[in-house]
């Protein structure tokens, strides 16, 4: 593989600004959001410069980049934006229950008990909000494979939390950390497409 020297690579990239910041603002209602977002996908790109092969077209490579940056972000955002009304009082409902905490617990521990490849399709639709689509890429396997996946793995989860035994982790998480290790296992499966 063939790279570009700095400054060639520089010059090339300084003047797709006007290419990429158009493309953010088409992607982003904020004009502020989107020259961020144009940024970002900039800083990207010079970052991982050595792997862009010479010759081939930087303006749909910076595009790539930028585009997955947004739904990247897209993915991430879904977790602050504001609560309808009685989504915020069930919350706050059972933020104050000292049960619900446990109950993720449970259904972390639960999560540990299914074959890995059922567990890491739910923990990407589930928790991390992938499209059946994104996790096929992610999986490198076919979509029907995913959704199966998905379907047999809620069908085992269900049957576990629904056993008379308490369901135990192999490790001593607290309660209070389950939603946490969740999503750092969205995180570590997803490969930072989160």
């Amino acid at each position: 593989m063939q790279t570009m020297d700095d400054r060639a690579f520089k010059t090339e990239l300084a003047g797709l600004i006007p290419h990429l910041r158009a493309f953010a603002r088409s992607l982003c209602a904020n004009q502020a959001l989107a020259d961020d977002l144009a940024q970002d996908a900039m800083l990207k790109a010079w970052e991982a410069r050595d792997t862009y092969r010479q010759g081939s077209n930087m303006k749909a490579w910076c595009f790539t980049i930028l585009r997955n940056l947004f739904y990247s972000e897209k993915r991430r955002s879904w977790r602050a934006q504001p609560l309808e009304p009685e989504v915020a009082e069930a919350t706050l409902i059972a933020a104050d229950d000292p049960s619900a905490s446990l109950e993720l617990l449970a259904l972390r521990n639960a999560l540990q008990h299914l074959p890995a490849d059922q567990r890491e399709a739910l923990i990407l639709v589930g928790a991390g909000g992938f499209s059946y689509e994104d996790v096929a890429e992610i999986c490198d396997c076919a979509v029907g494979t995913v959704k199966s996946r998905v379907n047999r793995a809620r069908k085992s989860l269900a049957g576990i939390l629904e056993s008379t035994s308490p369901i135990a982790g192999n490790d001593n998480i607290r309660a209070i950390d389950a939603f946490d290790d969740i999503m750092g296992q969205v995180d570590a499966l997803a490969g930072g497409r989160v």
